[in-house]
């Protein structure tokens, strides 16, 4: 059941429905105005994407756009999460590394017109793609999110990291020889359909942190559940894509990501840790490139984060953006109270270096922490 309501004062009609009440001329009209926006193809923006995130995530809607004195074809569409007391989420917030809203250029609609059509009081985004000309304005802060360009094919993007990094790519490659000559055969698979090496991406993933002190992101089962979907989704604009480097058969490095014709969004890269001497993670990066670059994928996009083999790898970046849109009103200041105090914070610590080192090392002891009071609590089961 639609929830049909007006943006006042616009030329704009908004019908709020869940994902999975998007009708197929929907689809094809967001493929359509995505295709014509001049964005890089990012999967995290197709319509898949929300759909799936419908399934895990009931909260999900998407504002559907119409020109009042149009055909009544589409000519937007805003996906969002919605909370309690009107407080608005970008879809998938916390694993979406792409948002926004697809709109037909130039369409007359102001970002508090189109909170107010969907009944938000604010909404929250912390990868806000660049050119959102409603919601940019409204950002706190913003991030480079690192990418490979191999759009000139494998050869050129390797010419130029050798000139840039020799070192680098040296002792990767022969990282690479001595971990075929020491484990045995190395394999790359590009596309791997086998869940095992799912099981075994998430498995590492989830040590990984736990090991530096983070938030198990697979221990959530809609995160979990999300990826699961996603892996089975093939379209053209939006696909999973489980890249996997074996040695004498054995997984030791896997990447899941989503793809289009012309992006890989890279997402959950991880390693198994017995063969960390090796950089595992690094060999399957470059290899992820030059299989990408072969099925004529232009793009890779790395993400926001600082990381060492990202700063390593990268030939550029995208800008992306954190921060929230808000309408007039008491519940909008309560949900800035609520947010803007915490992001504040974080921003703090990562803009002062020394303070951000300090900070990843509490997180790893806590991890290390943590850890062991799990080790200390299965020898006391077995014990018992």
């Amino acid at each position: 059941m639609s929830d049909l309501r007006d943006a006042a004062r616009t030329r704009v009609e908004i019908e709020v429905v869940a994902p999975g009440e998007l009708t197929d001329p929907d689809i094809r009209a967001w493929r359509a105005l995505r295709a014509a926006s001049g964005a890089p193809a990012n999967p995290f923006m197709e319509p898949e994407f929300t759909r799936a995130v419908g399934r895990v995530r009931p909260a999900s809607r998407v504002a559907v756009l119409r020109e009042r004195q149009g055909d009544g074809g589409p000519v937007g569409f805003f996906p969002y999460e919605k909370g309690p007391l009107g407080y608005g989420r970008a879809i998938g917030l916390g694993v979406s590394d792409c948002q926004g809203a697809v709109l037909r250029t130039g369409l007359p609609l102001t970002a508090r017109e189109l909170l107010g059509g969907c009944s938000l009081a604010a909404w929250e985004f912390d990868n806000l793609e660049a050119g959102q000309g409603l919601f940019v304005p409204s950002a706190a802060e913003g991030f480079e999110s690192p990418v490979i360009e191999v759009g000139e094919g494998y050869a050129a993007y390797e010419a130029g990291l050798r000139a840039r990094s020799p070192t680098f790519l040296r002792t990767t490659t022969a990282k690479e020889r001595r971990l075929g000559r020491q484990a045995g055969e190395v394999r790359f698979v590009f596309d791997e359909r086998d869940p095992a090496a799912l099981r075994a991406l998430m498995a590492w993933k989830s040590a990984q942190y736990r090991r530096t002190g983070r938030r198990d992101r697979f221990a959530q089962e809609w995160i979990s559940g999300l990826v699961r979907l996603l892996a089975d989704t093939r379209t053209p604009g939006c696909s999973g894509v489980l890249s996997v480097l074996y040695a004498a058969g054995r997984p030791v490095a896997a990447h899941f990501g989503l793809r289009s014709r012309t992006v890989l969004s890279c997402w959950f890269p991880a390693y198994d840790p017995e063969f960390a001497r090796f950089s595992p993670g690094l060999i399957l990066h470059l290899r992820m490139a030059e299989a990408a670059a072969a099925a004529g994928i232009g793009m890779l996009d790395l993400g926001r984060g600082a990381a060492e083999y990202k700063d390593a790898l990268k030939t550029g970046g995208l800008r992306v953006y954190e921060g929230s849109a808000a309408r007039r009103g008491a519940r909008a200041a309560l949900s800035w109270l609520g947010r803007e105090p915490s992001r504040r914070a974080h921003s703090f610590v990562r803009s002062r270096p020394r303070l951000a080192g300090y900070a990843q090392r509490t997180l790893k002891r806590l991890g290390r922490l943590r850890a062991g009071q799990r080790t200390g609590r299965r020898a006391g089961r077995r014990a018992g």
